[in-house]
Order: C-alpha cells, then sequence, then structure tokens
C-alpha cells in the first residue's frame, strides 16, 4: 500500500438507533503526522463513533479504512483492568526488558504512578485511567485514538502530556473538551453537527473563526431559501394538479427549496441573568484552619505518615469573588471545599459562614438519578421554576432548553442519556435550587464544549459568589479572577488574578533548589515524607542541560523543515534533501527525548 495513503480513511459512515440518526453518510480522513480534534456536543455520538473506528461497535453503512502496516493504540474513556494485575503488568508485556521497564517507569512517574507492583484493584478510578494512558504512550502506536486523555490529570501532567504529544512527528485523533489543549497540540478540528462532520484545518482559535463564518453563510442561505420559498408556494398553491414535464421539474425543486428553508440553526436568543440573588456582605472567613490525614504505609513500605491539607490558614472571602483553586492531585482541593461546606471535619480553627450564603455544590462524585425517571421531572423534582425578579420567573423546561436539551429530550428517560448528559442534567439541578454561591469541583468533566461555553456565560453574569476547583485552564481564565494555589503540605499561595497570570508569575520565579516534598502524586500514598531518588552528579547536570538546548532546537529545524516541505517554493533536490532529513531528526529527538526523561527523575 503506498505510503501517502491515509492512516484512517472514513467512507460514508452512517449509525443510527431506532429512530435516533447520530450521523449519516459522513467522510473524514486522518494523515500521517496530523494531530485531530474531535468536537461535539453531548449525545451526538463522539464515544459511539470512537468505538465505531476501534471495531468495539458496528455501524449501518460505510468503510473504515487503516493503512495496512500501522498499529492503533485507543484510550478509553472508562478502561477496564484485571484488579490482581500490578501497575507494570497491565501496562504492556515487558517481558522482563530493561528498556522498555525503564520507559514504562519514566512515562508512569509523569503521570504520578510510581508503585509499579500495587495491585490495579487498589488504585482510583482517576488513578486507573492514568495507568491507561501510560499504557497507550508507552507502547508508541503509529496512530493514537484518545478518549478524554485530559480528565483525572492535573494541570502539572497537562502540561507534561501537552508537550508530550506535541512533539515530534505524532498521530493523533482526540476526543477532548480541553479548549487549550486543543490550541496547543491539534492541527485539524473535525467537528461533528446536524449529523454531519465539517473539517477545519487549523486549531482550535482558527476553527471558531471558521465555525462562524459556516453559520453565518447557513444562516444567509436558510434567508434566501425562505425568501424564494414564499414565492414558489404560492405558485404551488395556484397551479392545478395536472402539470407538465417542466412544472414537475419546478416541484421537485420546490420540495427541496421548503427542506432547506425549514432548517434550524440552534442559538440562544438571552443570556440567563438572575437578579433576585441576594448575598449579604459577609460570606465566610477561614479562620486559623489546620487539616491532616494519616497515611497507612503502602505494601512493603514500614510506617506510614501524615498527610498536611491546611496549617494555620487564615482567609476572608469578599462578597461577589470569583476564586479559582489549582494544585497537584493529593494536595487537598476537594478536601477544603468538603471542610467549607461542612462536609468534612477541621483538626482545629474553623470556617464562619454568613447567614444570608445558601450553597449550590457540584461534586466530582456528580448524583445517583432514579434511571427511569423523566429528565424534566428531575429537575421539577428541586422546583417548578426560578425568580428572576421584576416579576419574571425561569420554568425547569425553559432552565434545561437553554443548556440544549430539547423539548424531546426533557420527556426522555434519565437511562437514555450520554455520560456527558447526565454531568449536564446534574449541573442544572444544582442551578434549579437557586443558590448564592456556587462551589464547583470539576465542572468541566465530561462536558461538551458548547455547554462549557454556555456554564461560562451563566458564571459571568452570576450575581452571587463563586469557587472553582478545575483543570481547565480555559474555564478558569474565563471565570475567576483571583486563585488558591495548593502547593502541598499545607502550603497555599494567594494569587490575585488568574491561571494564564498566574503561570506568566510563576516563569518569571528562580527555581527553587529543592522539589516540594508534596509535589508527587498523594493518591498512592507512597514516597510522600522521604525522597530516596539519587542526585544528579555534575556531569549529569551538564549533559541536562546540553539535551535540553539539543532538543529545543532539533525542534525548531524540525519545524523549519515541516514548514518548508508545505511551502511549494522547494526545489527537487531540496525537497529530496529535507525529506531524508525529517525521519533522521525525528529518531535523534526520540533518543534524546528518552535520555532526558530517564535523567529528569533524578534529584537535581
Amino acid at each position: 500500500m503506498a505510503k501517502d495513503t491515509p492512516y484512517l480513511d472514513v467512507q460514508h459512515l452512517s449509525k443510527s438507533f431506532g429512530s435516533l440518526v447520530l450521523f449519516e453518510d459522513i467522510v473524514f480522513s486522518v494523515a500521517e503526522g496530523q494531530k485531530v480534534g474531535l468536537i461535539a456536543k453531548n449525545g451526538t455520538g463522539k464515544s459511539t463513533l470512537l468505538s465505531i473506528l476501534t471495531g468495539k461497535e458496528g455501524c449501518d453503512s460505510g468503510d473504515i479504512i487503516y493503512r495496512r502496516d500501522i498499529r492503533v493504540g485507543m484510550l478509553e474513556q472508562s478502561p477496564v483492568f484485571d484488579p490482581q494485575e500490578s501497575v507494570l503488568d497491565a501496562c504492556f508485556n515487558h517481558e522482563g526488558d530493561p528498556e522498555k521497564v525503564l520507559k514504562a517507569k519514566q512515562i508512569l512517574t509523569k503521570l504520578k504512578i510510581r508503585d509499579l507492583q500495587q495491585p490495579m484493584g487498589q488504585l482510583s478510578g482517576g488513578q486507573q485511567k492514568r495507568v491507561a494512558l501510560a499504557n497507550v504512550l508507552i507502547t508508541e502506536p503509529d496512530f493514537l485514538i484518545l478518549d478524554e486523555p485530559t480528565n483525572h490529570l492535573d494541570l502539572e501532567m497537562i502540561e507534561w502530556l501537552e508537550g508530550f504529544l506535541a512533539r515530534g512527528n505524532k498521530t493523533l485523533l482526540m476526543v477532548t473538551h480541553d479548549r487549550f489543549f486543543l490550541d496547543r497540540v491539534c492541527s485539524v478540528i473535525l467537528e461533528l453537527d446536524d449529523r454531519t462532520i465539517y473539517t477545519y484545518r487549523g486549531n482550535y482559535s482558527y476553527y471558531l473563526e471558521k465555525r462562524q463564518e459556516r453559520i453565518d453563510n447557513k444562516r444567509a442561505e436558510i434567508m434566501r431559501a425562505n425568501n424564494l420559498y414564499r414565492t414558489e408556494l404560492e405558485w404551488m398553491r395556484r397551479m392545478p394538479q395536472a402539470r407538465g414535464h417542466k412544472a414537475k421539474s419546478r416541484e421537485d425543486a420546490f420540495y427541496e427549496l421548503e427542506r432547506v428553508a425549514k432548517q434550524r440553526i440552534e442559538e440562544r436568543q438571552v443570556r440567563l441573568k438572575s437578579r433576585n440573588v441576594y448575598i449579604g456582605s459577609k460570606i465566610f472567613e477561614c479562620q486559623y484552619v489546620s487539616k491532616s490525614f494519616d497515611i497507612s504505609p503502602s505494601q512493603g513500605e514500614v510506617g506510614g505518615g501524615s498527610l498536611v491539607i491546611l496549617r494555620d490558614f487564615y482567609y476572608n472571602f469578599s462578597r461577589f469573588e470569583k476564586m479559582g483553586i489549582v494544585g497537584n492531585n493529593g494536595t487537598g482541593k476537594s478536601t477544603f471545599i468538603k471542610m467549607l461546606l461542612g462536609m468534612v471535619p477541621a483538626d482545629s480553627g474553623k470556617f464562619d459562614i454568613g447567614d444570608t450564603v445558601t450553597f449550590g455544590y457540584f461534586s466530582q462524585e456528580g448524583l445517583q438519578f432514579d434511571e427511569n425517571q423523566k429528565v424534566i421531572d428531575v429537575v421539577k423534582d428541586i422546583a417548578e421554576y426560578i425568580d428572576m425578579g421584576g416579576g419574571k420567573h425561569f420554568t425547569a423546561s425553559q432552565l434545561l432548553q437553554y443548556f440544549l436539551f430539547t423539548p424531546e429530550q426533557q420527556h426522555n428517560y434519565v437511562y437514555k442519556l450520554s455520560g456527558g448528559e447526565r454531568r449536564k442534567l446534574y449541573l442544572c439541578t444544582v442551578l434549579m435550587k437557586n443558590p448564592n454561591f456556587l462551589v464547583l469541583d470539576e465542572p468541566t468533566n465530561d462536558l461538551d464544549i458548547v455547554t462549557l461555553q454556555i456554564l461560562e456565560e451563566y458564571l459571568q453574569d452570576f450575581p452571587g459568589c463563586v469557587i472553582v476547583v478545575s483543570h481547565d485552564r480555559y474555564f478558569m481564565d474565563k471565570i475567576v479572577d483571583h486563585l488558591l494555589v495548593f502547593q502541598g503540605d499545607g502550603v497555599i499561595k494567594d494569587f490575585p488574578g488568574n491561571y494564564t497570570q498566574y503561570r506568566e508569575w510563576q516563569t518569571l520565579q528562580p527555581k527553587a533548589a529543592v522539589p516540594s516534598k508534596n509535589s508527587t502524586d498523594t493518591e498512592s500514598k507512597k514516597d510522600y515524607h522521604n525522597d530516596t531518588r539519587r542526585r544528579m552528579s555534575y556531569k549529569e547536570k551538564r549533559e541536562f542541560e546540553q539535551l535540553t538546548a539539543e532538543i529545543e532546537a532539533l525542534e525548531t529545524e524540525q519545524r523549519q523543515i515541516e514548514d518548508a516541505l508545505c511551502s511549494g517554493t522547494l526545489s527537487i533536490d531540496e525537497l529530496t534533501e529535507k525529506s531524508k532529513r525529517l525521519p533522521v531528526l525525528k529518531d535523534e529527538l526520540d533518543e534524546m527525548s528518552l535520555r532526558w526523561l530517564e535523567l529528569s527523575e533524578l534529584c537535581p
């Protein structure tokens, strides 16, 4: 098979469930070296499409053609492991190969999984997803298919993965709601909308611009069709039933025109602004609160220790404040908000909460629904309407429609909802209580980008207080004006600004000589107190610095060659020379990156 054959070629693919058509006659391809992001609203078939592409589910019609000589690696949204199997054995059949084991350890460590002999059954769901991600990366397939790879990663891990995937000539197809990630990694965006696929050859920012152009053009087409439809409808009503050949052609054209004219572009005409939310001047005061947990020793270890979350922490929350909470996994972000909500007791100190505060809490764990209840009834059980002030009301149905539940979907049963739609319904139940203080713990997980944009608008206009724990940098930048940065071991930095501003400030600070002892993922509860890794020698430190500079230079050269090859201005000799240099560059980068990873695991 020719080398210019696409890695994946999808031809005229259709899939439906009963009367529900997910997509119809869709066509797209993924070429070697392309990094493709797939975007769609919840419930429109993203995960189903990935399942079809990987052979886990059948299609109604169409062809899926992979290049014959490639290996495909798939990251599922909810991977399943043998609970008795060790982390290392769950990753891949390493057969005792020291080089494979070393690579596995390096990537697992970057994803903060350090005990390679720990049984998978002892890991949390988030840790298991990270092991599955490591497995896909370790085996180095030619073509990566990733379903929500950033879920259950903290910001540090996301930024590492961003760099890992962006580097080199990797080929990937990815579903993610992380818009920073899409912007920095992907070179092509596929949008699944209205049962078809639209292709945008650029990153997420380019997609936003071109999508709006597409919608504007579609709107103009529908408007023209509507104007002509009125004229043709009058002709249809006047004409007798017996028509000649020319009249019959015009009649056929009329029905096609009618189809275009009756198309609708989903738009929300109003932003949901509640004016009937009152909150007093006293919100909450965190009065010198301390909190720690005892850590049981892992298998094979002696003794335990304590995990410090807060250490005499004081903070006075302001009226109308919109705060973001960030930090590595295990530093206590979720514990902090559960203490604020009275769900976890403090060891000392207290939270003094204002009398007018009414919390609305959106948790990571979600809500257990009655599967046989209708969607509209789930929300109506909380309230029939929200009082918007000024005599206006927002009904349960209107709230659901605002968050893109159609009237038909509102009368469906809960068991028919996708995972993302369930998260969206849970969000609606929180908002229907009309709180004046929203506490949102990872609200962006499993929500589609359109829903995230709606939620961002809602929170920007929200007249109360907001605390958001999230790894979604784009979302945080839109919402928060203030950060609490959980750095581990009870150390919390108070930063006035959003996440991007914090990262810019952070790059200007001198690097600490010794890493924080809580920089590990404390979910695994291993190596928390004592960092027993050997330190980098002077020679290794010089090698590490040199490798960093050389990798950067090679990546710059690679980008320049790729740009030149796409320019169409090269002579045949130049084209041949640069085409030969590119795979050599890739090999050099892979070899240097492996050594860089190895050295990066040593203490500086």
